[in-house]
């Protein structure tokens, strides 16, 4: 009897131990994840496009580079906040990462507004001169001051074209006249929607599809991919290649996040985002070459306007404009002359 009730002292006190131990690891795998750096990403970009699929190229080089260290959240399709309201949430640090445009970033640095202009950047080469040499140094500093968030990299979105619903002669913005064309709901946006001689319409980029479906719009204007993606194809008829806007995107983090950062971890991100915006860069110009023949063959009519008009009538608006005011002197020359 002593020795069966020593056995099962002997016993308890192993099971004891055992649970002792495996909850000293519990606590011990609990803290090893409370650890990782959350980095959530709210896009508005849908799947198939490849401003969305470099957020995976971004999560793939940071979790080499730095293993263990960040737990990175992808959200398409504007899941996690609506599209425009992404700045407001990195600023608040209620959001890590996110994708901005020039149009968002306007609201608050009103110098930025010059690159919301028809006709200003001149291609995707140009674009990456100017913002990885000293205009673009310079402006990101006064959007880390005023809106709270850091600058990574910028990312190609394409060359933005009109795409309608139904075919129509375009020749010059007054051909234009009446066509309800979607455009995002800022005001930046609307004012360029009216500079190419359309009635701007504010729609979210989530309910384009349905409004030219229903002709709630008579057209959208976004780079050939994003049509593609999206499969504005399906329901428009025509392309008017204007060439308006060489349109970027930037990839952004809050200042919180940035700033809690180690010297290390900065620059694992920085480099993951620079690769995501060339893997993007690099296929969007692939793409843009090749993609006339695909809207063709689905029916689509690709027209080209006369871009002299439109490029004079685009700038002669904005240089009437109060935005043309808020750009800084010397600004627009110093673009010009960047090559």
């Amino acid at each position: 009897m002593k020795t069966q009730s020593k056995m099962r002292r002997q016993i308890v006190a192993a099971c004891a131990s055992a649970v002792a131990l495996c909850g000293v690891l519990g606590v011990s795998s609990q803290a090893l994840a409370q650890t990782k750096i959350p980095m959530r990403i709210s896009t508005p970009a849908v799947p198939d496009d490849w401003h969305a699929k470099m957020w995976t190229v971004f999560k793939e080089n940071l979790d080499k580079s730095a293993a263990n260290q960040f737990d990175v959240q992808i959200n398409l399709n504007a899941s996690l906040f609506k599209q425009g309201t992404e700045p407001a949430a990195m600023a608040r640090g209620n959001l890590e990462l996110s994708s901005i445009s020039a149009f968002d970033i306007a609201k608050l640095v009103p110098d930025f507004s010059i690159f919301t202009a028809g006709y200003v950047i001149r291609d995707p080469s140009h674009q990456q001169k100017v913002f990885n040499g000293p205009i673009g140094e310079n402006l990101f500093k006064t959007v880390s001051e005023k809106m709270d968030v850091t600058i990574l990299s910028t990312v190609y979105l394409g060359t933005r074209q009109v795409n309608l619903r139904e075919v129509r002669n375009v020749k010059t913005p007054a051909d234009l006249k009446g066509i309800k064309l979607r455009m995002p709901g800022t005001k930046e946006w609307l004012f360029l929607g009216e500079a190419l001689g359309a009635t701007a319409t504010p729609l979210a980029f989530g309910e384009v599809y349905l409004g030219l479906k229903t002709g709630t719009i008579d057209g959208q204007d976004n780079p050939l991919p994003t049509v593609r993606a999206a499969k504005f194809y399906e329901v428009t008829k025509q392309l008017v290649l204007t060439n308006h806007l060489v349109d970027g995107i930037f990839i952004a983090i809050s200042n919180k996040t940035w700033n809690g950062l180690t010297a290390a971890q900065k620059q694992n991100v920085k480099a993951a985002a620079l690769a995501a915006a060339q893997y993007n860069n690099e296929n969007r110009i692939k793409e843009e070459g090749q993609i006339i023949d695909f809207f063709k063959k689905e029916g689509l009519q690709v027209t080209t306007p006369d871009l002299d008009a439109f490029q004079k009538s685009v700038q002669d608006t904005y240089a009437k404009s109060d935005y043309a005011k808020s750009w800084p002197s010397g600004l627009l020359d110093s673009i010009n002359k960047t090559r």
